[in-house]
């Protein structure tokens, strides 16, 4: 079995502040139900917006590759009502070979997952099991973060960052977090990061997880060249979730919506 580089994490995922904060949720909800359903979801890990989505009304299949995270889903889950539960299936597969037998309306691939995929070939596997997963004329959603000239040229490389506010596991640990960069290949457009988890249990046991991953930073017209490329035509760029216009804010996010 390949590493999973979230099972240190998982359970505190769901807890983080930014990731609470984040505001896309009405945003993949809201193509959801425009595309009818069903949904396919990449890189649906604890379930933050694929529950949302099925409390909508709306048929949706999560996929991901990390056990750790896909346990914590399952958790989730279990804890809504039964007619959520019913419209809900996960499945565990890799973004860059999947084969499900079936077609979706809708596939969204919220908050970067598509991002750590580190070449070309494996995006455009990617795009391609995307596509054949596709009815006609159907959408592909994703977001990535538009990158940051200043940061790339400026960002420090082994200096642990500000740490976010604290927060309470339910299990009673603190927890702060900040982050790293470890490396970053600028011909590669590749970073190497961790995020670290300073955890103090109940019994004021201090401990230190390490979540270690690389990301793959791409460009306005990269990714659309990527999407063109894998026979998809981009409807709409956006700035944000809020479907502000691109290049309205920098850097801003890269928010696509693509149809085959």
């Amino acid at each position: 079995m390949p590493h999973d580089e979230y099972a240190p994490i998982a359970d505190l995922y769901d807890h983080v502040a930014p990731y609470r904060a984040l505001t896309d949720i009405a945003f993949y909800v809201d193509a959801a139900r425009e595309s009818g359903g069903p949904v396919l979801e990449l890189g649906c890990g604890t379930g933050r917006v694929l529950i949302p989505t099925a409390r909508a009304g709306m048929a949706i299949t999560g996929l991901d590759l990390s056990p750790a995270m896909l346990d914590v889903c399952r958790r989730n889950v279990a804890a809504e009502p039964v007619e959520v539960q019913s419209r809900i299936q996960l499945v565990s597969a890799p973004m860059t070979g999947f084969h499900l037998g079936r077609t979706f309306a809708l596939i969204t691939i919220p908050f970067r997952p598509f991002q750590h995929l580190l070449t070309v070939e494996d995006q455009l596997a990617c795009l391609a099991c995307i596509r054949r997963h596709l009815i006609p004329g159907g959408r592909l959603v994703f977001d990535l973060f538009n990158p940051s000239l200043d940061a790339i040229v400026n960002n420090p490389v082994g200096v642990e960052l500000a740490p976010e506010p604290e927060f309470t596991a339910p299990n009673g640990r603190r927890v702060v977090r900040c982050h790293r960069t470890i490396a970053q290949n600028r011909f590669q457009q590749v970073g190497q990061f961790e995020l670290i988890y300073d955890v103090t249990h109940p019994d004021g046991r201090a401990e230190r997880l390490i979540h270690a991953f690389a990301m793959r930073y791409l460009f306005r017209f990269e990714a659309e060249h990527l999407l063109a490329r894998a026979g998809f035509q981009v409807e709409h760029l956006y700035a944000g979730s809020d479907k502000s216009a691109y290049g309205s804010r920098y850097p801003g996010e890269l928010f696509f919506i693509a149809r085959t």
